[in-house]
């Protein structure tokens, strides 16, 4: 009877450091689901906080501002728009200098056909848009 009482002390010896062992692991997985939970809430703070930070930046006034102040551009004007129609590059019907439909005519933004071209420039400089048609 002692072997038999020997065979089941080291049988239950083992089921306890069984429990033991796996009490531990199932700790373990508990704090990492407590980290990786505290990680996804921060991570949805951030995720928030950037939808606010974009809606606010996309507003058309603050692109508006950051234009005028950084980049140093104005709206455009009536005063500042010029009206060209082009029979063939390089004709100007009124109101435009030579330069600017040359600069058109050069990248390629003036056809051969009649086609209304609208060149918006600033004073004493190179146009800054230049659209195929009439407004």
């Amino acid at each position: 009877m002692s072997r038999f009482n020997t065979l089941l002390l080291f049988l239950v010896v083992g089921c306890a450091l069984s429990v033991i062992n796996a009490t531990n692991h199932q700790r373990e997985l508990f704090i990492a689901l407590g980290r990786a939970q505290s990680e996804e809430h921060q991570l949805a703070q951030d995720w928030s906080e950037l939808q606010y930070r974009q809606g606010a930046l996309s507003k058309a006034t603050l692109i508006e501002r950051a234009a005028q102040d950084t980049l140093k551009m104005q709206p455009v004007t009536s005063g500042r728009t010029q009206y060209l129609v082009t029979h063939v590059a390089g004709d100007v019907e009124t109101g435009a200098s030579a330069d600017v439909v040359a600069s058109a005519a050069a990248s390629g933004l003036v056809g051969t056909g009649a086609s209304p071209v609208v060149v918006t420039s600033l004073p004493n400089s190179a146009p800054l848009a230049v659209s195929g048609a009439r407004p």
